[in-house]
């Protein structure tokens, strides 16, 4: 059974061993998350040429996962991923197989992100094409405003408790505020930085 969790990236190696469209898709989502990540394969498909990932021209060797982070297997030889997983095993690195949950250590929801805000979907893997339905409604009914909206929401929360001292009330204002609309937080957020409580 998987745990669902978040973890940072920043600046972690990533190393994904493909060069076709799920590599593709997968190196594109990691891009999002401030990592480190490096795709080994021996021939890459055109749409890399538009992304900012380091690609290495060879065929899959051992040395290419050391000092990895995270792993992902998105070869198109059933062989080469149960060698990568096995690798992966016996030196303690975290491995998704992008075909075969059953020797993954990790899945990777479909998945949207607004700025901070980031909702995950999955189905174990019993259907991706669920998920991906799922993720485009979400997608439709939390657009890129949300970026915004869930950063003033942090800079709120902050000024409340570091300016508010009375427990019930901090919880209030932290419970009325999701309930604000962009342009009530933004006014919001300034009266709190002038210490207006009303």
């Amino acid at each position: 059974m998987f745990y669902p969790m978040m973890i940072n990236l920043d600046n972690k190696n990533v190393t994904i061993i493909g060069g076709g469209k799920v590599a593709f898709r997968k190196a594109k989502k990691f891009l999002e998350f401030n990592c480190n990540i490096k795709l080994v394969s021996s021939s890459f498909i055109e749409d890399f040429d538009n992304i900012d990932v380091k690609l290495i021209n060879d065929n899959y060797k051992e040395d290419y996962l050391k000092e990895s982070f995270l792993v992902i297997a998105a070869t198109s030889s059933k062989k080469v991923n149960e060698d990568i997983a096995s690798y992966c095993k016996t030196n303690n690195i975290m491995c998704n197989i992008a075909d075969d949950i059953n020797l993954s250590d990790f899945i990777v929801p479909s998945s949207i992100k607004r700025g901070d805000l980031v909702i995950s979907v999955s189905t174990m893997g019993n259907s991706p094409s669920l998920s991906s339905k799922i993720r485009k409604e979400l997608e439709s009914n939390y657009g890129v405003e949300y970026e915004e909206y869930v950063s003033i929401l942090g800079d709120i929360r902050n000024l409340v408790l570091q300016k508010c001292t009375d427990k019930d009330e901090k919880k209030r204002i932290l419970n009325e505020l999701v309930n604000l609309d962009l342009e009530e937080l933004k006014k919001r957020r300034l009266d709190y930085e002038n210490n207006s409580w009303n």
